[in-house]
C-alpha cells in the first residue's frame, strides 16, 4: 500500500516537473514566400506568413469592413487631404522597442523611400507623415485619396522595428521584426518558416497556439496526404478535385470562400529585351490568345465549377465589374482572323507558370485550347518566387500569376498598369490609363469612381497587356483538432482564437 501510494506521488510529481507539451500548428503551403520583408514581398503566401507575424495600422473584417489594429480610430480632415491616426497604446515590437507614432512614421517613410520598396505607388498620394503626438499620426496627402485607408490594411501599413530595420536594410528580411501575435523564429528557403508565439503580444489571451510552421508544399496530392497523416493540421488551396473527399472523410473539415482577386496571365509589352516579340508587341495577337480560351470550361475542368469565369481585374459579382465588357465565349474563328490580320497563321509562345498541381493543369488545358487558334504554347514550370523574379526582371514572354485582390478597386488595378506602377512588371503605359486610375483615387463618390473604372477597363480590354481569366476560391482542408479557424473573405489565415486539441 505504501508502495502503491509513493508510486503514485512520484508519478505526480515528475508530470507537475515536466511543463505541458506546447501546441504547435503546422501549415501547407501552395509556394514558398519571397522575402519577408513587408516593403519589398508581393506573394499571396507571404501575405498568409505576415497575418500571423505583422500586425497592420487596419485590418479587414469578416464583413470585408476596414476595422482596427494598430490604430484605434482615424479621421479624415481638410476636404479629405488629411488622415489623422491615433495609434493603439502598450504594443511593443518583437525585439522589445515600443510601437509609438514614431515608430510609425519610421515605416511609412521606410516603403516610401526604400530603393527596393514595392509600395511606393500605394503610397503614392501622401506628401508627408509626421508623429501629432506621442501615439498619433498625421497623413498630409498631395491629393484626396479614398484608397489610402485600404492600403494600410495590407503591407503598407504592417509596421517594424525601426531599430531591426535600421540595421538591417534591404536584408530586412533575414530576420523580420514586427507586431504581431508570432515571432520570426527561422526559414529555410523552399522548406519551413517556423513562428513562435509572442509573450507581450498586445492582444496575448488570444493567442492559443505556441508555434506555427509553414511549410511550401506546391504538389496538393502530396499536401493532403500530409494532412491525412498528421504532418499538418491545415492546407491552404487545395486542389477542386480534393474537396470531395475531403468532406466526406470523418477526421478532416472543408471550408472556402472565393476572394476578391483574380487569375490572370501578364504578356510582356515593354520589360526588357524579350519583350521584343510579337505577342508583346501586337496586341491582336493577345486579343487573339484571349478568344482561343475558353473561361467557363477552365472552371469546370480545373476547378469542378468552384471558380468564377472573368475577363476583368474584378469578378462579375463585384460592383465595380463593367457588365458593357461581358465575359467572352470562346471564339476561334475571330482569334484566327485576327492571327492573320497581325500577319500569322501560327505563333510559337513561352509561358511561364508556379509549379504547384492546379496551375500545371490549367495551363495544360490552355495549352491545348489555344493551339488550335494556331498558338504554339511551350509551358515552363518553376517555382513562384522565382517566377515572381523572372516578371520583374523582365524575363519572360507570358506568365501566368494570381493576385488575391484587395477590398479597394485601386488594390487590384492600379500598381499593375499604372506607369510608374510598384507591381507593373509588364511595363505597360498608357496616359489616359493613367489619369483615369489616379482620378478615381480621388473621388469620395463612387458613381464617379466607377465612370473611371469603366472607361479604364475598356482601354486595358483592348490593349490587354493582363488577360484576365477568371477568380478562383481559396479551399482549405482542415484537420479536426483545429478548432476555431474560419475562412476570411480576403484570402488571409487569421489564426487569433485558432486552438488544437
Amino acid at each position: 500500500m505504501k508502495i502503491a501510494s509513493l508510486t503514485s506521488a512520484l508519478l505526480a510529481g515528475a508530470f507537475l516537473a515536466f511543463p505541458a507539451m506546447s501546441a504547435e500548428l503546422r501549415i501547407g503551403l501552395n509556394d514558398d514566400a519571397d522575402v519577408l520583408d513587408p516593403a519589398q514581398s508581393r506573394t499571396f503566401v507571404g501575405r498568409l506568413v505576415y497575418t500571423a507575424m505583422c500586425d497592420k495600422l487596419v485590418d479587414i473584417s469578416q464583413e470585408m469592413k476596414i476595422v482596427p489594429q494598430l490604430a484605434t480610430e482615424w479621421a479624415w480632415s481638410e476636404g479629405g487631404n488629411v488622415l489623422t491616426m491615433k495609434i493603439r497604446d502598450g504594443v511593443k515590437f518583437h525585439d522589445g522597442e515600443v510601437l509609438d507614432a514614431a515608430a510609425v512614421v519610421a515605416t511609412i517613410e521606410r516603403n516610401m523611400t526604400l530603393p527596393e520598396s514595392r509600395r511606393k505607388s500605394e503610397l503614392a498620394s501622401v506628401a508627408k507623415v509626421e508623429a501629432s503626438g506621442p501615439l498619433e499620426v498625421k497623413f498630409t496627402l498631395k491629393s484626396p485619396d479614398v484608397t489610402l485607408l485600404a492600403q494600410l490594411s495590407d503591407r503598407a501599413g504592417m509596421i517594424v522595428s525601426p531599430k531591426a530595420a535600421k540595421e538591417l536594410g534591404a536584408n530586412f528580411g533575414s530576420k523580420p521584426v514586427c507586431a504581431g501575435p508570432f515571432k520570426f523564429v527561422e526559414r529555410i528557403q523552399q522548406d519551413r518558416i517556423v513562428l513562435e508565439k509572442f509573450a507581450d503580444y498586445w492582444d496575448k489571451d488570444k493567442i492559443l497556439v505556441d508555434k506555427i510552421t509553414y511549410l511550401p508544399i506546391p504538389d496538393t496530392t502530396v499536401k493532403l496526404a500530409n494532412l491525412r497523416s498528421g504532418d499538418l493540421d491545415i492546407a491552404e488551396r487545395i486542389s477542386a478535385s480534393d474537396a470531395e473527399s475531403v468532406k466526406n472523410d470523418p477526421n478532416l473539415t472543408y471550408a472556402d470562400v472565393i476572394g476578391p482577386g483574380y487569375m490572370a496571365m501578364y504578356a510582356n509589352v515593354a520589360n526588357g529585351e524579350r519583350a521584343d516579340n510579337p505577342l508583346g508587341k501586337d496586341k491582336r495577337l493577345r486579343q487573339a490568345f484571349s478568344l482561343a480560351i475558353d473561361r467557363e470550361a477552365i472552371s469546370q475542368i480545373v476547378y469542378e465549377g468552384t471558380a468564377m469565369a472573368g475577363n476583368q481585374p474584378f469578378p462579375p459579382s463585384s460592383p465595380w465589374f463593367n457588365k458593357d465588357l461581358a465575359v467572352p465565349a470562346r471564339d476561334i474563328e475571330k482569334a484566327k482572323q485576327l492571327m492573320k490580320e497581325a500577319g500569322y497563321e501560327t505563333l510559337d509562345i513561352e509561358l511561364q507558370h508556379a509549379n504547384n498541381t492546379t496551375q500545371t493543369q490549367m495551363m495544360q488545358v490552355i495549352q491545348s485550347m489555344v493551339a488550335e487558334a494556331g498558338f504554339n504554347v511551350s509551358l515552363k514550370a518553376t517555382e513562384f518566387a522565382t517566377l515572381l523574379s523572372e516578371q520583374t526582371a523582365g524575363n519572360y514572354q507570358l506568365s501566368r500569376s494570381d493576385w488575391s485582390g484587395r477590398i479597394d478597386p485601386d488594390g487590384n488595378l492600379h500598381q499593375f498598369v499604372t506607369c510608374k506602377g510598384g507591381i507593373n512588371d509588364v511595363k505597360y503605359c498608357n496616359p489616359e490609363v493613367d489619369k483615369l486610375l489616379d482620378e478615381a483615387r480621388t473621388s469620395p463618390d463612387d458613381a464617379v469612381r466607377k465612370e473611371k473604372y469603366d472607361a479604364a477597363s475598356v482601354i486595358l480590354a483592348d490593349d490587354m497587356p493582363i488577360i484576365y481569366l477568371g477568380h478562383q476560391p481559396y479551399a482549405y482542408a482542415i484537420s479536426n483538432k483545429v478548432e476555431g479557424f474560419e475562412p476570411s473573405p480576403d484570402g488571409m489565415m487569421r489564426l487569433l482564437g485558432v486552438s488544437k486539441k
